[in-house]
């Protein structure tokens, strides 16, 4: 770690720190973590990204912590380390922990039917496809809780493609944050659903309504479980599904026009409390904060004492749950790799462009963020930036530069 980015380490409030020690004493290469920070300061000084925070933890410590550019193309401001990000489906993992201990206590089976907890799914139809109409047919089996953790529900995002399905949801007020998670809930029962449950593997909202099942069987706002359950516990102290006025300052931002791909950006104010808390793409954090998360995550669902999921119930999160019936073509599974209960895992060596363990998970933010679990080499890695059409070139730059610096 640079003498720089120890005193910028410093400026991190109310979050406490994992511990830190130098690259070499973990197994990290400091030379081949330096190549690391100048290839993002070469994108950086090209103008395909305002700035980046990256940390490279092993074996219990951070080993590479570091801010590079500017916090907002706008202003002079540079990166912090305590900037703050819209995460976006870096939610799913936080709320996909929060359902799976709610399992834990007996409330629910992952293979109870959605509708035995939210009415509407009941008479969810599917839509197909036929000479440019929709014909809607009825469930082979009902959708269940476990379709919503994998992916394999039959509901879409109304950005992924363009089918018929999908431009009813587009047509829709699912975009809203000024509807409630029961409301949004209600909304997505109203629509066909992509495919038959089981079938397919569709990134969705599903997390978003796991996100309202924690509120039926909690009895909580889902802000208000995850912040008591699991936030508060793990310290966890900036994330939220907004940020104080206070913070204004500290907010990263992205281009106004993507600068890789012309698209003009539009990202939701962080500073606005919205009525819908999106368990699925809603919360702000900081790279110190989602650090901790990942820790606990690593070290089999305990961080400083407290336990958070039990070690075999995040054994079976980071296993493969689809297999080889189910239908998976999506770039943001690559080859090589699966979907367990929440994030995806990777199950073969090869194939994927770029290296890593058998085992490892991961997932990432459509602004920009990721992160990855190694558990093999005992490591993880934060990324944050505020750059969606960089996102996919940052997620395999990444891995190929940490991992090259693993002695």
């Amino acid at each position: 770690m640079t003498s720089q980015t120890a005193a910028k380490r410093t400026s991190i409030p109310q979050t406490p720190p994992l511990p830190q020690a130098q690259p070499e004493s973990l197994g990290l290469s400091p030379s081949r973590l330096q190549r690391m920070s100048d290839a993002f300061k070469r994108d950086i000084d090209e103008g395909t990204i305002p700035g980046v925070t990256v940390m490279v933890a092993r074996r219990g410590q951070i080993g590479w912590f570091e801010a590079l550019g500017r916090q907002s193309p706008t202003a002079s401001a540079p990166m912090a380390l305590n900037s703050i990000f819209r995460i976006f489906s870096m939610t799913k993992p936080i709320v996909s922990i929060g359902i799976m201990m709610l399992l834990e206590e007996g409330h629910f089976l992952l293979n109870d039917p959605v509708a035995k907890y939210i009415p509407e799914f009941a008479d969810q139809k599917v839509g197909v496809e036929n000479n440019g109409k929709l014909e809607l047919v009825p469930l082979v089996r009902p959708m269940t809780i476990h379709d919503l953790l994998r992916h394999t529900s039959g509901i879409t995002y109304d950005h992924t493609g363009n089918g018929l399905v999908q431009q009813l949801y587009q047509q829709s007020r699912l975009r809203s944050r000024k509807i409630s998670n029961a409301e949004h809930a209600a909304l997505v029962a109203s629509l066909p659903l992509m495919c038959q449950p089981g079938a397919e593997w569709n990134y969705s909202r599903s997390t978003d309504i796991l996100g309202r099942i924690i509120e039926i069987v909690s009895g909580k706002t889902l802000g208000a479980f995850l912040t008591e359950r699991i936030l508060a516990p793990l310290q966890m102290t900036e994330t939220a599904f907004h940020t104080a006025s206070e913070n204004a300052d500290r907010l990263a931002e992205a281009f106004a026009t993507d600068p890789w791909n012309g698209d003009k950006v539009q990202l939701f104010n962080m500073l606005d409390k919205p009525v819908m808390e999106s368990g699925g793409g809603g919360l702000v954090s900081t790279t110190m904060d989602y650090a901790r998360f990942c820790q606990m995550l690593l070290n089999g669902g305990m961080l400083d004492g407290n336990r958070i999921i039990g070690r075999k119930t995040l054994d079976l999160m980071a296993s493969d749950h689809l297999g080889p019936k189910v239908k998976l073509q999506s770039h943001l599974v690559p080859a090589g790799h699966s979907f367990g209960l929440g994030f995806a895992v990777r199950t073969a060596s090869g194939m994927a462009p770029f290296a890593g363990s058998l085992g490892q998970f991961f997932w990432s933010g459509m602004a920009g963020t990721f992160f990855w679990i190694d558990p093999k080499e005992e490591l993880f890695t934060v990324f944050m930036s505020q750059g969606p059409g960089q996102r996919e070139y940052f997620r395999t730059l990444l891995r190929s530069l940490v991992y090259a610096a693993v002695e």
